[in-house]
């Protein structure tokens, strides 16, 4: 069970000096910093771009949220072809005089 947490969690103290340690070997003392600097460029590219598809998920959502709240009014039917719109309109019937 021991060896389940320590695979799955996050590394410690000592895995995480061990690592820094093999990178210091592999690629020298004169290249941590380059490494450093692009390291840290390519995370606030990451973050920039993580934070615009957020912002533009919101606004999508908000779109979608007012449509359904506010839902464009249905046209009037046009009125048949002969049928008076207004009341006056209606011919009363002849009056024998």
């Amino acid at each position: 069970m021991d060896t389940m947490a320590f695979i799955s969690g996050m590394p410690g103290g000592t895995e995480v000096l061990l690592i820094l340690f093999i990178i210091l070997l592999l690629f020298g003392a004169k290249k941590l910093p380059e490494l450093s600097r692009s390291l840290g460029k390519s995370l606030g590219e990451f973050k920039k771009g993580k934070e615009d598809l957020e912002k533009e998920i919101r606004d999508i959502q908000h779109e979608v949220h007012e449509e359904t709240i506010t839902p464009e009014p249905e046209p009037e039917p046009e009125p048949e072809e002969g049928i008076s719109e207004t009341k006056d309109a209606v011919k009363a019937p002849p009056s024998e005089d």
